[in-house]
C-alpha cells in the first residue's frame, strides 16, 4: 500500500505542476499577441527609414555621410551586447544566445579579445547566469531595459552608444539576440550596430525622385541617429517577443508531457492497486482453505 500512496502523491504533484505550466502557457500566448503587434508595427518604419537613406546615399552618387558610420580612431573598445531575457523556462532562448557570443569571441573577436579591446554587455538576467557560469566577464548590464522597455528609453540607451563612439570610446558595436520568426522558431543574429551601414533593401526598379532640402547630406546626418533608435528599439521588440514564443512553446509540451506522464503513473497505479487486490483474495481464499481442512 505504501507504492500507491508513492504514485497517488506524485500523480498530484505532477497535476499540479501541469496546472502552472498551462497557465505559463496561456499567459505567454496572450502576451506574445501584444509583442507580434509592435514587430508588426516598428518593421515598416524602420524598413522605410532605411530605404529612404539608401535612396539619399545612392542617388546622385551621395555617399553615406554621418558620425555614426565611421569610427573615431582605432583605439576604442569593441562592445559586444547580448540581449536575452530576465526570466527563465524559456527553452533554449537564452542559452543559444549565450552560445553564440562564445563562438563570436573565440573566432572573430578572438584577436581583439585577446588585446583586451573587448567589453561585453548583457540585458537579462538569465544570460548573465550563464556567462557567470562559463567564467565569462561581464562589463556591463543593462537588466533594466527590459522591465518596461518603451521608445523613450530604448532610445536614450542608443544616444549613449553613439556618443561614446563619436568620442571614440567605442569603434564597434555587435547585438547579439533572438529574432522572432514565429512562435516556435527564433533566430539568433549578430547585427552590427556601429559604425551604422546601410541596411540592404529589395529594389522594385523605380528610383524615388525626392524634392531634397537642404541637401542629402544634411539630411543624412539628421537621419542615421533616428535609424539607430529605430534599430534598438527593434532588436529589443523582437528578443521580447521571441522571449514569448519560446516560453509559449516550452510550456506547451511541459503541458504535454505532464499529461503523458500522468497516464503512464495513473496506469502504474492501477496496476499495483489490481496487484494488491489478487494478493488480498489470495490470502483470504488460501486462509479460508486452511480453516476448512483444520
Amino acid at each position: 500500500m505504501a507504492n500507491l500512496r508513492d504514485i497517488k502523491t506524485r500523480i498530484g504533484s505532477v497535476k499540479t505542476t501541469r496546472q502552472v505550466t498551462s497557465a505559463m502557457k496561456m499567459v505567454s500566448a496572450a502576451r506574445l499577441k501584444k509583442a507580434q503587434d509592435n514587430i508588426s508595427h516598428i518593421r515598416p518604419f524602420t524598413s522605410r527609414l532605411a530605404g529612404i537613406i539608401q535612396d539619399l546615399a545612392s542617388a546622385r552618387e551621395h555617399t553615406l555621410c554621418s558620425d555614426c558610420s565611421v569610427p573615431n580612431g582605432t583605439e576604442g573598445a569593441v562592445l559586444v551586447l547580448a540581449i536575452a531575457s530576465n526570466r527563465g523556462l524559456c527553452g533554449g532562448f537564452n542559452v543559444n544566445v549565450v552560445k553564440e557570443v562564445q563562438t563570436l569571441l573565440s573566432t572573430t573577436l578572438k584577436e581583439e579579445l585577446r588585446n583586451g579591446n573587448v567589453l561585453l554587455g548583457v540585458m537579462g538576467k538569465q544570460a548573465a547566469k550563464m556567462f557567470k557560469s562559463r567564467n565569462i566577464g561581464i562589463d556591463f548590464i543593462y537588466h533594466d531595459k527590459l522591465t518596461t522597455p518603451t521608445y523613450a528609453s530604448i532610445s536614450e540607451f542608443a544616444n549613449e552608444l553613439m556618443a561614446d563612439f563619436r568620442k571614440g570610446e567605442l569603434k564597434q558595436v555587435i547585438l547579439v539576440y533572438n529574432e522572432f520568426v514565429n512562435a516556435a522558431v527564433q533566430e539568433v543574429q549578430i547585427n552590427q550596430f556601429l559604425p551604422f551601414s546601410i541596411p540592404e533593401q529589395p529594389k522594385d526598379g523605380v528610383l524615388m525622385d525626392y524634392i531634397i532640402e537642404p541637401d542629402p547630406a544634411t539630411i543624412i546626418q539628421q537621419l542615421v541617429p533616428k535609424m539607430l533608435q529605430s534599430m534598438m528599439y527593434q532588436v529589443v521588440l523582437e528578443s521580447a517577443a521571441s522571449e514569448h514564443g519560446a516560453r509559449m512553446t516550452s510550456m506547451h509540451k511541459a503541458t504535454d508531457n505532464a499529461t503523458d506522464l500522468i497516464r503512464d503513473l495513473e496506469l502504474s497505479y492501477n496496476k499495483a492497486r489490481q496487484t494488491a487486490i489478487t494478493n488480498q483474495i489470495v490470502e483470504i481464499t488460501g486462509g479460508a482453505e486452511a480453516l476448512s481442512k483444520g
